[in-house]
């Protein structure tokens, strides 16, 4: 059984979850969030730990944002948009027992304060992460490899520093995407 009560976006969700592994998960019921939900994760956060895994689109990407904002120190599980795309949508619910408990292996812990070897703006500037051609499809490919899912050019610095990403871990990825080392 997975100590931590697992947050997901609805039934659906919740049906894979406990396919794939023994848990018991908090439903947002969608993207609003209303604040009894919030409440409920909250105290799910004091007694046993909370681990975030919702869908990997924008709104499961809100739903992320919403909860760890209001719950601070939550560990995060994320699949890829192909482990999740289903024949009508995008979602934890279409994602197979093995995807859902190797994500679940993997999840991350959020930190409020970088370490001192905090990646910093320039440093994906020059990995070709921000601006410039293809830089939304290595940003997709880093989260990939780095576990923490695809994010938009801010949101992915902060990820990386939020989940203690060290530079090393961030360089060995960047060349897996592609990347040089030009630091």
């Amino acid at each position: 059984m997975i100590k931590e009560v697992i947050v997901v976006e609805g039934k659906s969700d919740t049906v894979a979850i406990k396919r794939a592994v023994e848990a018991d998960t908090i439903e947002t019921g969608g993207s609003a969030v209303p604040p009894h939900v919030i409440k409920k994760v909250k105290l799910a956060q004091e007694k046993r730990g909370v681990i975030i895994f919702t869908d990997p689109d924008f709104q499961g990407e809100r739903i992320r944002r919403i909860v760890s904002q209001a719950v601070p120190g939550c560990k995060h599980a994320f699949i890829t948009r192909d482990e999740g795309r289903g024949k009508r949508n995008l979602g934890v619910e279409n994602a197979t027992d093995e995807v859902i408990r190797k994500a679940l292996a993997e999840v991350r812990t959020e930190i409020e304060y970088p370490t001192e070897e905090a990646i910093g703006f320039e440093d994906l500037l020059e990995a070709g992460l921000i601006a410039g051609n293809g830089a939304s499809e290595r940003r997709e490919k880093l989260g990939e490899i780095l576990g923490i899912g695809y994010a938009n050019g801010k949101q992915i610095l902060k990820r990386l520093n939020m989940f203690q990403v060290s530079k090393r871990e961030f360089l060995l990825a960047l060349e897996q995407v592609g990347g040089e080392d030009r630091s």
